[in-house]
């Protein structure tokens, strides 16, 4: 049986000896602390020396090793080579291999674990690998070094790995010659709480390194604390659960003996695991990088992640942006640009960042009881903006709000309105974000259709044997969808948009999908909107009419998903035989609070944030609906889902009034009325 021994400046009360099993071979695994003092390290080195297979220092680093520099300790160094027979290792490769593999490994488990979190290392110098490690995730990085090792409060930290290199290039040529205890948190005599760093670990959501140095400076209070540590006991483990720490990110495997129970100590140091690798490899020295990788496949090692306390609700984010210019005076702190040039205050507000406008609370499943919180975010640019510029420039301005969104504890955002449709729709934000992205268009084609089916429905006094419906911008990411839908419910579509070629390639994939279908398609839809029973207009269109609604059908539905509207309220006013509704509007279950004025009931939101609190409920954080061809099972699982939480369509809303029986009965009487005058059948349902 091999046997490991790690002499350690730590505290004594943490001292072990068990058997564990790894690689099919028995390790006894003991270790003795020395509460600091070096002098007593030394002896038991020279104690030991030739008894044990392998020797390992625990808190003692014979060489720092900061950027591409080396910083020899003289202390550490002369304790180290006391030992004539027995190899010593001081877990230095354990860190730069096995520890950045768990940090690599949790962040791929968790993948919201360090993006964008204020990070504190308790010792750079200390643990520089794993700073690098922790730096590739866009976090906002201090080091307590120099809290540690002076005392002084007031000493600022250095926020970067330039800065702690320069530290360390400062201070370690220095420290070097002095006596460990200058380093290492357990000085001579010394035990408990030490104060001098509790306002960095405050600031931190996440504090990383050496247990040690946890244990002596972190306050009582950690609530929400993530901790990224290596060898904490059973005992240390259940008092962070009860100080509030909401994740354990232990780098080290934990230990097991026969029959894969778990040691009494399944968490070991840096030392003692390299100890294990050296003991079981026989190489009679310090194993290096290649031995210990190998070693580390073979083990099948890496991280483990234990969620002490319930983790705080994933967030969502909603990106919003003004219809109109007016709009923008709605934000408190825009009021005054009312009195502005209107034009002006467009083109300076197009130029903003995005800003963050309110919290969203109150949003509940009935499937689950659980609340989903959201973040509401505001671009400021206009869609004529938005439109008359390159794609970048959005772009920009939704890379940047998902930053700030998975900053502000997001891991899912929706695109509103035109945010959705600039571009390839998301596919670019996606690409270039952590975060999760949807367009939040499966929802509004399976809200609008609903809406289109209660509309047609109430105006012909029940279902119809025969539906014409025409898509107006059917080769739009919704358009498209909605009527490989509609051809599959009615038989009977008209593709209408502007370019020829995807017109012609939307019609063929509808008649393969729907055989049988009467499928037309057209560049202009003035020759059929006099023969349409259902009309879904789904433009990007900022100038000019879509619809000429003059030459609509009697009682026909317009259903009218653009934003802003295609048809206008005073055009619509000349047709009042003809039901003009908005897109599907959903009411979100619970007791919704936006925060904010989004220009709906209240309860009320558009389909594509609905989306987005949709999946936060059902726990989907990856990119869903994104780019400009909408998966029809993403429909249907929305249609599932919105079952599921308790979703509903609002009321049908005709220019923001809701309509009323009162208001259908006297458009259908409208409506026959000009048949008659026309000369028309009528196509109302004879029950």
């Amino acid at each position: 049986m091999k046997r490991v021994l790690s002499i350690s400046l730590g505290s004594s009360t943490r001292d072990y000896r068990f058997t564990a099993i790894i690689l099919g071979q028995r390790i006894e695994i003991q270790r003795i602390g020395t509460n600091g003092n070096s002098e007593r390290a030394a002896e038991l080195i020279r104690e030991y020396d030739g008894r044990v297979d392998v020797i390992g220092l625990g808190g003692l680093t014979p060489i720092f090793r900061v950027g591409a520099a080396r910083y020899p300790h003289q202390e550490a160094i002369h304790i180290a080579s006391q030992a004539r027979r027995t190899p010593v290792v001081d877990g230095g490769v354990i860190k730069s291999t096995l520890e950045r593999w768990s940090i690599a490994q949790a962040a791929r488990r968790a993948p919201d674990l360090f993006r964008y979190k204020k990070i504190l290392l308790t010792s750079g110098i200390e643990r520089y690998q794993m700073a690098a490690a922790l730096a590739q995730y866009d976090a906002e990085l201090r080091f307590a070094d120099p809290i540690i090792h002076s005392g002084l409060r007031f000493l600022p930290l250095p926020h970067s790995l330039a800065q702690l290199e320069l530290y360390a290039a400062t201070t370690l040529p220095i420290t070097a010659l002095l006596p460990y205890r200058m380093i290492h948190p357990i000085a001579l005599g010394q035990e408990g709480h030490d104060p001098r760093a509790e306002r960095a670990f405050g600031w931190a959501h996440v504090i990383a390194g050496d247990f040690a140095f946890i244990r002596r400076f972190a306050p009582k209070d950690l609530k929400g604390k993530v901790i990224v540590t290596d060898d904490p006991s059973p005992q240390e483990i259940e008092d962070l659960r009860q100080r509030g720490v909401v994740t354990l990110v232990t780098m080290h495997p934990p230990l097991t003996d026969e029959g894969g129970v778990a040691c009494p100590r399944p968490f070991v140091s840096s030392d003692v695991l390299e100890a294990v690798v050296a003991a079981i490899q026989e190489t009679g020295r310090q194993p290096n990088e290649a031995e210990v990788l190998d070693f580390i496949a073979a083990a099948h090692w890496g991280p483990t992640i234990q969620d002490l306390n319930p983790r705080p609700k994933p967030k969502f984010a909603f990106v919003i942006h003004p219809l109109r210019t007016n709009m923008i005076s709605k934000h408190p702190s825009f009021r005054w640009t009312r009195f502005l040039p209107q034009r002006l205050v467009e083109l300076i507000a197009a130029q903003m960042p995005p800003m963050y406008l309110s919290r969203i609370r109150g949003i509940r499943s009935k499937a689950t009881g659980e609340e989903a919180e959201g973040i509401l975010i505001t671009l400021a640019a206009t869609p004529r903006e938005m439109m008359r510029r390159p794609p970048d420039f959005t772009y920009r301005r939704l890379i940047r709000a998902a930053r700030m969104s998975e900053r502000m504890g997001a891991r899912l955002m929706g695109l509103g309105a035109f945010t959705s449709v600039v571009g390839d729709a998301g596919i670019t934000v996606a690409q270039k974000t952590e975060i999760g992205i949807t367009s939040g268009n499966s929802l509004t084609v399976a809200a609008t259709l609903e809406a289109a089916k209660q509309a047609v429905t109430l105006m012909k006094g029940g279902r119809p044997e025969h539906v014409r419906a025409v898509v107006i911008g059917a080769t739009g990411s919704i358009g498209a969808v909605c009527a490989r839908l509609l051809a599959q419910a009615v038989g009977d579509v008209v593709l209408i948009a502007p370019r020829a070629e995807r017109l012609l390639a939307l019609k063929q994939q509808i008649e393969q999908e729907t055989p049988g279908a009467r499928v037309t398609a057209a560049t202009t839809p003035d020759p059929f909107v006099s023969d349409a029973d259902l009309i879904i207009t789904t433009t990007s269109a900022l100038t000019g009419k879509v619809i000429n609604v003059d030459k609509l059908k009697p009682g026909a539905v317009v259903c009218d998903v653009a934003r802003p509207p295609d048809v206008k309220k005073e055009d619509a006013a000349r047709r009042p035989d003809v039901l003009i509704i908005e897109s599907g509007e959903i009411v979100l279950p619970g007791e919704p609070d936006f925060g904010f004025d989004i220009d709906m009931p209240p309860g009320t939101a558009y389909a594509c944030l609905s989306e987005t609190a949709l999946l936060a409920m059902e726990g989907l954080f990856g990119d869903y609906t994104l780019g400009r061809n909408i998966e029809l099972d993403r429909v249907k699982e929305m249609y599932r889902l919105w079952q599921k939480h308790g979703l509903q369509l609002a009321g049908l809303r005709s220019f923001g009034v809701y309509i009323t029986d009162e208001m259908i009965a006297e458009k259908r009487r409208l409506a026959e009325e000009r048949r008659k005058r026309l000369g028309l059948s009528s196509d109302v349902v004879v029950k």
